[in-house]
């Protein structure tokens, strides 16, 4: 039986390079008649949540990726989060220590720092020393009784080569030198993704990994632990990373990466995957527009390019403005109801402008910010602002970047992120909130910024953020490095 699986972190908006991951893997699976998988990776804990772990399944939903397993389905190889197999990745490390293949290391995080300060000193290539390694049985029982915290690291050869066979690239051969001890089980008890990423893989039948090409330098290592265990590995398949149209590697910090910035700017979800779908790949008979259903009958992983995938949103906005001109006119109304003319986004939309309306024609006007994609806004459009542009972009990217972190967001986690933001800045809530809302709404007379922030939801308020960044005339590199360090001082 063909298995393969996707196993996103609940650590962040749904993203659109592990959409396309799920997507190659899902066909890949129908293609073979196999089955799909979906497990939650959230062993973060500082990062993790259900409100994020929802928001995933609810993206993949509206894309039209379909598993047979999962959290909210269960299945026979459940749990699927991580986080409720502890037990299991315990009783694996404990096999590995009995059998040698792992020790455990007391060096606090001071002297780690310390330890790739010297190599980098010396001109050393910058990785763990082993000096767990040195400790004696006797000590290390005493350092557990004692109850010191502590991490699990494997073990790794000290002479050879790890060889990685990838069914779309040539083997890649790896020393064993290079490859670092990594930590296996973490002090607070929780698997890193190494541990439980093999383990899972192993325990749930997957038979092909799938995943984007960064996890190639990490292979050597999971190949290392399927070979401690006695396990069979499952195939390898490295997919291209999708990039910009500069080749850079696609990141939020220069492209909107959230899949639900798509759903809010009206793309169909159908073209979506059907773009996805194109980034490395093809129908035999060339054709671009095609369905998920006519992916699944015609895929193969032979057909895969490597050759660096580019997502360029003309071009798909070209795709999407296909799938839309092929709806009967009685589906395009269907859809834009779907799309935000539904009554539970119009009742959410209405308690706050209700107070402000003289005429029905009223809503057109106060709630065309919520509807739009982005604003027609320019370096004017801020210049009724009390503080100067250079310190209205300061402002903008430090909310960006605080509004990266939050992992609930609700208005109320909203007003007091910004809150502490405003004071760690040395601003009044009122000047420092004018640029957030043109960035946001485009007018300085609006509702509640928090409320708009709200309703908009995280992936398009931080698009418009970085949009009027861009409208101001942008931020250098150096800018950019130097307000960062600022902001990580006072957060």
């Amino acid at each position: 039986m063909i298995r393969t699986r996707v196993a996103p972190s609940p650590t962040g908006p749904p993203h659109l390079g592990t959409a396309y991951v799920a997507l190659f893997n899902l066909c890949f699976a129908r293609s073979q008649s196999g089955q799909f998988l979906l497990r939650m990776e959230d062993t973060d804990r500082s990062r993790s949540s259900a409100a994020w772990e929802e928001a995933i399944l609810k993206a993949y939903r509206w894309l039209g990726l379909d598993w047979d397993e999962g959290p909210d389905r269960g299945g026979p190889s459940g749990p699927y989060r991580q986080s409720e197999r502890g037990e299991i990745y315990r009783r694996h490390v404990e096999q590995l220590l009995e059998a040698g293949h792992a020790f455990h290391c007391f060096a606090t995080a001071e002297e780690l720092e310390q330890m790739r300060r010297q190599q980098r000193q010396q001109g050393l290539p910058v990785g763990y020393d082993g000096r767990g390694l040195a400790l004696g049985s006797k000590e290390v029982a005493r350092r557990l009784a004692a109850g010191e915290p502590h991490v699990v690291r494997m073990k790794v050869p000290e002479e050879g080569e790890c060889v990685v066979a990838d069914l779309l690239r040539s083997e890649v051969r790896v020393g064993w030198g290079q490859v670092d001890m990594q930590v296996l089980l973490k002090a607070d008890g929780m698997p890193t993704y190494h541990l439980a990423n093999v383990v899972d893989d192993h325990l749930m039948g997957i038979s092909h990994v799938i995943r984007g090409e960064e996890w190639i330098n990490s292979t050597p290592k999971h190949l290392l632990l399927y070979r401690y265990f006695d396990w069979k590995p499952p195939s390898f398949a490295h997919l291209p990373l999708l990039r910009n149209p500069d080749r850079s590697k696609l990141s939020k910090r220069r492209n909107p990466v959230g899949i639900d910035y798509y759903r809010r700017m009206g793309y169909l979800p159908e073209a979506l995957l059907n773009y996805l779908g194109r980034m490395g790949w093809s129908m035999p008979d060339g054709n671009e527009h095609f369905s998920l259903q006519e992916m699944q009958e015609h895929f193969s992983l032979e057909r895969i390019s490597l050759g660096g995938p580019i997502f360029d949103l003309e071009r798909l906005d070209w795709l999407n403005g296909a799938w839309i001109r092929k709806l009967s006119l009685d589906d395009l109304i269907q859809r834009l109801v779907e799309w935000g003319f539904n009554e539970d986004y119009g009742l959410r939309i209405l308690t706050h402008l209700q107070p402000r309306m003289n005429r029905l024609s009223d809503v057109a006007r106060q709630a065309n910010f919520l509807f739009a994609g982005h604003l027609h806004l320019d370096e004017r459009d801020f210049a009724a602002a009390k503080l100067d542009l250079a310190e209205q972009q300061r402002i903008l990217q430090c909310t960006l970047w605080r509004l990266e972190e939050l992992v609930v967001w609700e208005r109320q986690a909203i007003y007091d992120a910004l809150r502490r933001l405003a004071q760690s800045m040395g601003h009044g809530l009122h000047p420092f909130l004018e640029p957030l809302f043109v960035a946001i709404t485009g007018s300085t007379a609006s509702i509640s910024i928090m409320d708009a922030l709200d309703l908009l939801g995280s992936d398009l308020s931080r698009a418009r953020l970085l949009k009027a960044l861009e409208l101001t005339g942008g931020v250098s590199q150096r800018q950019r490095r130097a307000w960062e360090k600022e902001y990580r001082a006072f957060v």
